[in-house]
């Protein structure tokens, strides 16, 4: 019988999804935003996501989920704007606050283990005040509580994805799995997915441009024939040329002076580099470009960057998707974790 889980903060399901595929079954996942929940279900045969909030579930239900599938884990990664580097880091966001939400499952559930999932900034937030309250709150309820920052692209996700994980386990202390040796590149992750122009782009569903290249492609496509979400972005004629300008791997420092100043964020103007893995897959969709093509990568090519396999289809509209996709734990990453833990219990 598989070890069962619960997921807090799901999003579409790229923790739940590594889990799963490391042989954990998860018996429950909340989260707020409708879309991430819907996509979640399509995905998922038994439908267990519902869309709540995290104080809406009370001591006695998480009690009487304990008594009747047996929890074995808790994992979720809480909504993280607060503690970004790229945010406003501000204390006072509210979202700060909801690992404490959390804590009570955790302390109300009593599992054998947790996994708590967020960006490197909570580590240095208030000099590390929100880093060293989580290790307290959960050391006090019998936990060993370790903590890495970690990269995605160290468990062969195609992606410089930085994160953080803490995980407390009750019995013995939990070792992060050695990282792998070969490095996934954007090339690597989605040239086997057909190349797009305004005439053929709209479409959402295509075939593959190639037999798959290598052992990702090849992992990711599974038994798939055709590709859903990937759909281009119609850029103007201005846009386009813009784009053209940045070579392989650039940035916007690559462009002539006047163009320096079109954004406040500077990461915007980046093409992802096909030798190496891409920056950091995030929901908003405009700010990076193709390898080599003049345009802004697809829904899927992003899925593909994030390590979500082409089954997974994604729901909601064209921004919708991106944002599921970029809120989301690569499922690669998470798999490693999992196994890590299936293997220490």
């Amino acid at each position: 019988m598989k070890k069962k889980i619960i997921d807090l903060f799901c999003g579409c399901g790229g923790l739940s999804l590594g889990f799963e595929q490391a042989g954990f079954e998860v018996a429950y996942a909340i989260d707020m935003w409708d879309k991430a929940i819907m996509t979640y279900n399509h995905n998922h045969k038994n439908k267990v996501a519902e869309c709540k909030d995290i104080h809406e579930l009370t001591d006695e239900y998480l009690q009487q989920l304990n008594v009747n599938e047996k929890i074995v884990g808790v994992i979720g990664g809480p909504p993280c704007q607060g503690f970004s580097k790229v945010g406003t880091r501000d204390i006072n966001d509210p979202r700060n606050h909801l690992y404490l939400e959390y804590c009570r499952v955790v302390k109300t559930i009593s599992p054998d283990f947790f996994v708590l999932e967020n960006v490197g900034g909570l580590l240095t937030l208030c000099k590390g005040m929100f880093k060293n309250d989580i290790i307290n709150r959960f050391s006090e309820l019998g936990y060993n509580v370790v903590f890495q920052e970690v990269c995605a692209a160290d468990y062969g996700v195609p992606q410089n994805r930085h994160r953080v994980f803490f995980v407390g386990m009750k019995k013995g202390k939990f070792s992060f799995p050695e990282k792998k040796h070969k490095i996934i590149t954007s090339k690597d992750a989605i040239s086997d997915l057909l190349p797009l122009t305004m005439e053929d782009g709209l479409d959402e569903m295509h075939g593959y441009v190639c037999t798959p290249q290598n052992a990702y492609q090849k992992k990711m496509r599974g038994n798939q024939n055709t590709v859903a979400n990937h759909q281009i972005t119609v850029h103007t004629q201005k846009t386009i040329d813009i784009i053209s300008m940045v070579p392989d791997g650039g940035t916007i420092y690559d462009l002539p002076d006047e163009y320096w100043n079109v954004r406040k964020y500077r990461k915007g103007f980046e093409r992802m580099p096909s030798s190496k893995p891409c920056h950091t897959v995030d929901t908003g969709h405009r700010n990076y470009f193709h390898y080599s093509e003049n345009r802004i990568p697809t829904a899927r090519e992003n899925a593909r960057l994030q390590s979500f396999p082409d089954n997974y289809v994604f729901l909601g509209t064209k921004t919708d998707q991106y944002k599921e996709i970029g809120n989301a734990v690569p499922p690669m990453l998470a798999y490693n974790i999992a196994k890590a833990i299936k293997e220490q219990l």
